[in-house]
């Protein structure tokens, strides 16, 4: 394959997902799904004409983390806090908590009657089930009203931090004990401590560079810090999410010595282009994460009536969850965010982060696409449908 084949390859992958994004504005088809269509096309093609390829699997899980921070980071970066949002952010932590646990547990038993291995194995690869992927969440949610989409945005960042603390303290910790505990606390407030140190480091640097690179600076150092407190088993995702949310709101603070200090004339304009390399550049690597997964695929595995007849005991069990939940701190009207609670990225990065010891060979990648595309097709259903009902009303 030459340089330009793969450079025609690439390009027309960007264009596709583009064009997948206008057919998503117009009917709610989220572009995920459409990337994975196109990625699975793509292995069928492939294999007919036997052509030679790489083995992707080995770059997903960097493209898939790097997608994940650029996403969450964007997606916190839209966000304006006010003291009238404090009971949405209360209800959206509590909810992405609740059904978290809830769905761990479901998940896990319908591990355990699949596989009878031990429990903790069973609990370790439930986890990634049951996150709600923040990287197909936020997008879908820009066509619904302001309330449900910052719920959306809150929840399912909330989901994807408590899903990687909980998944990092289940892979080292074997037993629960009060020293696994004094562990979790410690790491939470080292990375609290090392957010709040973050969030005024960037904004001082932002107002200080004179260079005319600096946001893909700002974003590397972001990479940087996440990788390392990841490295330690930190949940680093707290510190994108809290950077994002403290540089789009460090103007309502009122203090007068931080304002002399951080805030500067251009920071607004500033912002306005961090957001918009954020979210282009998240476009490109969700792009070519989910195409590749797609295509790493083997759908033949999914003629297996079992892994079919599993999978959508999972999903089920999935929305029962989320809608007996939603019922106590939602409270008004659930749908559509009741079908928006999408497996993708997350889910992905945690499987192939699971230790080789505790993957089983029931629960394999086959189980987990299924799982994502079925999510995604139930929320896709779910908006068009509530989109329906709203227009007929």
């Amino acid at each position: 394959m030459t340089t330009y084949t793969i450079l025609i390859i690439l390009s027309g992958l960007v264009i596709f997902s583009y064009l997948f994004d206008l057919v998503a504005s117009k009917t709610k088809v989220p572009s995920v799904l459409l990337l994975l269509l196109l990625g699975i096309g793509l292995r069928l093609l492939v294999d007919n004409l036997k052509i030679q390829t790489f083995n992707f699997l080995s770059i997903l899980p960097t493209l898939g983390t790097v997608g994940l921070i650029l996403i969450v980071f964007e997606g916190s970066l839209e966000l304006k806090y006010d003291r009238h949002k404090n009971k949405v952010i209360r209800s959206a932590f509590f909810s992405a908590l609740s059904i978290l646990v809830g769905t761990v547990v479901i998940i896990t038993s319908i591990i355990y009657q699949i596989t009878h291995h031990d429990l903790y194995t069973c609990i370790a690869n439930a986890i990634p089930f049951s996150v709600i992927s923040s990287a197909i969440a936020i997008p879908s949610a820009a066509a619904l009203n302001t309330n449900d989409k910052e719920f959306v945005i809150y929840e399912s960042s909330f989901s994807d931090i408590l899903g990687i603390i909980i998944f990092n303290f289940a892979i080292t910790n074997h037993s629960i004990n009060t020293s696994a505990f004094i562990g979790l606390a410690l790491s939470t407030f080292l990375i609290l401590l090392l957010s709040a140190i973050a969030c005024v480091v960037l904004l001082y640097v932002m107002g200080r560079l004179v260079h005319h690179i600096k946001f893909f600076l700002i974003i590397a150092i972001l990479i940087l810090v996440y990788a390392i407190g990841q490295s330690y088993h930190l949940s680093s995702l707290v510190l994108i999410l809290s950077t994002g949310l403290f540089l789009n709101n460090a103007d309502a603070i009122e203090n007068a010595w931080f304002r002399g200090i951080f805030l500067y004339k251009n920071l607004t304009a500033d912002l306005s282009q961090l957001y918009q390399l954020s979210a282009e550049s998240a476009f490109i690597l969700r792009t070519f994460f989910f195409v590749i997964f797609g295509f790493t695929m083997n759908i033949n595995s999914l003629n297996d009536k079992i892994i079919l007849a599993n999978g959508f005991f999972i999903l089920i069990s999935i929305y029962i969850i989320r809608v007996l939940f939603l019922k106590i701190f939602k409270k008004e009207n659930l749908s559509p965010i009741l079908y928006i609670a999408p497996r993708g990225l997350i889910s992905i990065l945690l499987y192939f982060n699971l230790p080789a010891s505790l993957k089983m060979p029931e629960v394999g990648t086959p189980f987990l696409f299924l799982v994502v595309l079925g999510s995604s097709i139930v929320m896709t259903l779910g908006i068009t449908l509530s989109k329906r009902n709203t227009a007929v009303h």
